[in-house]
């Protein structure tokens, strides 16, 4: 629906006022608001002037309905060049539905002003602005000049009060802005603060983990040492005593000879407290090396169980063992595994009063070939909070049960060395009042010197280096079937979970986790702790700290190795002086 309210023409000066006083009383009669009558007013009014010097120019007002009510006017012109630019942009900053179009000499303008009008009021609206423009009296140049002077004062006075807005708004977004350059400048200072304070906590922490590296090292050869220089004195008086101990009833008389017994005994049992130090001194230094062969378990657990029978407490504790038919092969180091399970039975008698101390022996599924020793007692039992430090050096759990113990507190941390050693796990639970329960899983088989043309099934290989991975590559491939590499030490232990490689071969300088971190969570972690790693590395091997690569079997030079040195490392484990 669209409905004309008013058509004129344009030719001078005075018909531009005319033009500017319909628009001012359309709009105020279709209900528009003040400010929105002076801004179609002065753009007909800019719009006009500028199409003073065309022909045949006709204003054209109609009211439509659709798609909303709104007020439209239409300019047109036959003869004329196109609307200046900066009359449509003035135009365009007050009436925002505003479009042009020029054909040659002639064109339109056409201007949209929306109207609150309802639908249902539309023919009534139409009706009194035909009549209002009717009525309309013409006005003369002086009124029209009067009515522009006011608009623009409104106009004026409306972006006054805008500027002063805008000053007040410029002003507050300035002091918003100190205050943000004060805090920005407030924390910059905290946070550099801060970095001081980490960067100096860090060369702290640095310098107290070499004091702790350096302290472990000196109390490990002070270990050594002191057991090395008790023994000979020791064997001494355990000679001595053994001497006067064969001497005949008149040289020595039955009290002198009841004494020397005690002198020998006491001996022994200080000698055997001496190898477990010095053992444990060896293990710690890594000096400990396991001699792999096939172990007789039946004629092993039958030497164990003649030594450990007389040491029982009463005749109230029975010793068990397993029955020696059908007991597994297993290739291992006898001397170690002996002094394990020597260890672990005698811990158990030393708190068991009344009831057994069992030796079970059983072969694993999962991983195949895996030896399971448990040593189970009826003893007194470890409180819980005292189970986690049961495996420190020197500890000893207090309570009157100790009283006339012996004991250095080495047994079961050197136990634990010893099974590290032979790549397997040692576990413990155990319940107040109920005894105690020793679990020790060893490899049936750890991997030996394998045959120049066999080949793992997948190694997985961690350096930062491409340029190294590329070139170390065809060496891994001629030791396994498959090789997986990864940047770091993240990705090796997230792989190594995941997919249980037959073998690790790893850089020692990583991102995120170095290697000598990565060792230490693959020796801690039971699912990993029997798989072997070797060590590949581009620093001297005179500065590696060998003493945190226990769990390493080998550590090579990048400049030297090869798939042969490779297959050898593989088959050995970690020593002193390994190239």
């Amino acid at each position: 629906m669209d409905t004309t309210l008013h058509l004129a023409a344009i030719a001078g000066e005075q018909d531009v006022f005319a033009l500017r006083r319909v628009a001012r009383t359309v709009s105020e009669i279709a209900g528009t608001d003040r400010q929105d009558q002076i801004r179609l007013a002065t753009a007909l009014s800019e719009l006009g002037r500028d199409r003073l010097g065309s022909s045949g120019v006709t204003v054209r007002f109609a009211l439509v309905a659709r798609p909303s009510p709104a007020l439209e006017v239409t300019i047109r012109w036959r003869d004329g060049a196109p609307p200046a630019a900066e009359a449509l942009d003035s135009a365009r900053r007050l009436v925002r539905d505003l479009s042009s179009e020029a054909a040659g000499r002639q064109g339109s303008i056409v201007l949209r002003q929306p109207v609150p009008l309802r639908a249902d009021g539309f023919a009534e609206a139409v009706s009194r602005l035909s009549e209002a423009l009717d009525e309309e009296q013409t006005t003369n140049r002086e009124d029209d000049l009067r009515a522009q002077t006011k608009d623009l004062i409104l106009a004026l006075e409306h972006a006054r009060v805008q500027s002063e807005e805008l000053q007040l708004l410029n002003d507050e977004l300035e002091q918003t802005n100190a205050g943000v350059l004060a805090l920005y400048a407030e924390i910059s200072s905290e946070l550099e603060q801060t970095n001081i304070g980490v960067v100096a906590l860090h060369a702290e922490l640095e310098d107290k983990s070499r004091q702790l590296r350096e302290a472990s090292e000196t109390k490990t050869r002070f270990w050594a040492n002191v057991s090395h220089e008790l023994r000979s004195p020791l064997n001494s008086v355990i000679g001595l005593s053994q001497l006067l101990a064969d001497s005949t009833p008149e040289e020595l008389g039955e009290q002198q000879r009841h004494q020397v017994g005690l002198i020998a005994a006491s001996g022994e049992t200080l000698r055997v407290l001496v190898d477990d130090l010095l053992d444990v001194a060896k293990a710690e230094a890594g000096q400990l090396i396991p001699q792999l062969a096939p172990v007789d378990l039946a004629l092993l657990l039958a030497q164990i169980e003649s030594v450990v029978q007389p040491s029982a407490p009463s005749p109230e504790v029975a010793v068990l063992f397993p029955d020696p038919a059908g007991l597994p092969t297993l290739v291992t180091d006898e001397m170690m595994l002996t002094r394990v399970l020597r260890n672990l039975i005698s811990n158990s008698l030393k708190f068991t009063s009344s009831g057994h101390v069992r030796l079970s022996v059983r072969c694993l599924e999962e991983p195949p070939g895996t030896v399971e020793f448990t040593v189970e007692d009826t003893g007194i039992g470890i409180p819980p909070q005292e189970q986690t430090k049961v495996f420190e050096e020197f500890h000893q759990v207090r309570g009157a049960h100790q009283r006339g113990k012996a004991g250095t507190g080495l047994g079961l941390p050197y136990a634990r060395s010893l099974v590290i050693l032979l790549g397997g796990t040692i576990s413990l639970a155990s319940e107040v009042g109920h005894g105690t329960t020793v679990t020790v899983t060893l490899p049936g088989s750890p991997a030996q010197e394998p045959d120049e043309q066999a080949r793992l099934p997948l190694i997985a290989s961690a350096d930062d280096d491409p340029a190294f991975a590329a070139v170390f590559r065809p060496v891994l491939e001629a030791v396994a079937e498959r090789v997986v590499q990864v940047p770091g030490g993240v990705e090796l232990l997230e792989f190594v979970m995941r997919e249980k490689p037959a073998a690790i071969i790893m850089d020692l300088n990583m991102p995120d986790v170095d290697g000598y971190e990565t060792i230490r969570r693959l020796a801690d972690s039971e699912e990993t702790a029997a798989v072997p790693v070797v060590v590949v590395t581009g620093y001297p091997l005179t500065h590696v700290d060998r003493a945190r690569l226990g769990h390493a079997r080998a550590v090579l030079n990048k400049d030297a190795v090869d798939a042969q040195e490779l297959r050898r490392a593989l088959g050995s484990r970690f020593e002193e002086g390994t190239a």
